[in-house]
């Protein structure tokens, strides 16, 4: 099973063409969003080439591949707008290769605790993964209890410059820096 991660997109048009582009490349079996998808929130500044029409329409093109879950930015509306469902506050998948679940959700329901994310776990297994985004921050370590946590960071609005997003493969996960290019 491949998986690519993305999260915090925030309507930035040309940083969601690099993830379409990454898509593409990597091939994967479904394409995770981890939310806050095409509003930039009241927190954050108007991201560069802010355009979230032409999100919706890069992000309806894949949406037989997306599993999504809603961030702290998702409002009805967008649901309105995007050909897959994006309302759930977390969803889960299992690995046949390895037998662990998956827990994906956006950081401000569940989350570890990083990064100003909420310190709220769910109930996972040793060898589990929490895979959360919310921070804009990356993040691949073991955490408590045996927990995997991954946040791929964030597409449209990173922390540390580096727009990035995540692939999970053969039962790990790594982070993949968006070129500009």
């Amino acid at each position: 099973m491949k998986l690519v991660i993305a999260s915090d997109i925030h309507g930035a048009a040309h940083w969601c063409e690099r993830l379409m582009k990454a898509v593409e490349d990597e091939r994967p079996d479904r394409v995770i969003l981890l939310g806050d998808l095409l509003y930039h929130g009241p927190r954050n500044d108007l991201p560069a080439d802010y355009a979230p029409k032409r999100v919706i329409e890069m992000l309806n093109a894949i949406a037989p591949q997306v599993i999504a879950v809603r961030g702290n930015c998702e409002a009805e509306v967008d649901q309105m707008v995007l050909d897959f469902p994006c309302m759930a506050t977390n969803n889960s998948l299992l690995d046949p290769a390895t037998g662990s679940t998956l827990f994906l959700t956006h950081g401000h329901v569940y989350g570890p605790g990083l990064h100003g994310s909420v310190d709220n776990l769910p109930q996972l297994r040793k060898g589990d993964a929490l895979v959360y985004g919310h921070t804009h921050v990356k993040v691949n370590e073991v955490g408590p209890n045996g927990i995997w946590l991954f946040n791929p960071g964030s597409v449209g609005i990173p922390k540390d410059g580096t727009h990035s997003f995540g692939v999970y493969e053969d039962g790990h996960f790594e982070h993949r820096i968006l070129g500009d290019a």
